[in-house]
């Protein structure tokens, strides 16, 4: 994936800039900082399309002659979003909900386009992850670990709950954080490489 230009991520997620890294595309780090809530009657899936385009578009402004990329991944089980959690005790309920069954992950990556365009592409990549039953040491003891406090679902695919993980459905980089072939396609239909 390699580009001449230089891309804007609009997150502070080391998981973002590994992978981006792997897939050799230079960047540089300018997070957004706007509120994560999920409006009433928004469906998970715009949701994380909203908020990945508001972030994207939120530090466009500042770099309007760069391409600039936003993501929000959120894991989704029953229809309920599990966003990062709040402290310990969070975390270990979402990990009590995700026990011995299935749940999506989705990542929505929105790219802004440089100016005159300042368009924004936003696409999305979901994967089903299944994990086996948990037992009530293993969730209190990763909940308390620091791992899951700033991850949504309260999980790290690609850390301690790899254990966990008895199957997956789709692209694995999507769960750590950012669909690379999703973002491959988007960088090359959009002139960035």
């Amino acid at each position: 994936m390699l580009s001449q230009h230089k891309l804007i991520l609009a997150s502070a997620s080391p998981r973002r800039q590994d992978l981006l890294r792997e897939a050799g595309v230079a960047f540089e780090v300018h997070p957004a900082h706007i509120p994560e809530v999920q409006c009433a009657g928004e469906s998970p899936l715009e949701y994380a399309l909203r908020l990945a385009r508001e972030k994207a578009q939120a530090v466009a402004k500042r770099f309007p002659e760069r391409f600039v990329l936003g993501a929000d991944t959120i894991v989704v089980v029953d229809d309920q979003v599990l966003g990062k959690p709040r402290d310990a005790e969070d975390a270990a309920r979402m990990l009590h909900l995700l026990s011995g069954r299935g749940h999506e992950v989705t990542t929505a990556v929105s790219l802004v386009l440089p100016q005159p365009a300042q368009a924004a592409d936003t696409r999305s990549c979901t994967t089903q992850v299944f994990f086996r039953e948990l037992r009530d040491h293993e969730i209190q003891a990763y909940a308390t670990s620091s791992e899951p406090l700033d991850k949504a679902g309260a999980y790290a695919i690609q850390g301690g709950a790899a254990r966990w993980n008895v199957r997956l459905e789709g692209d694995y980089s999507n769960v750590v954080g950012l669909p690379l072939p999703l973002l491959g396609d988007m960088l090359r239909d959009n002139g960035f490489m």
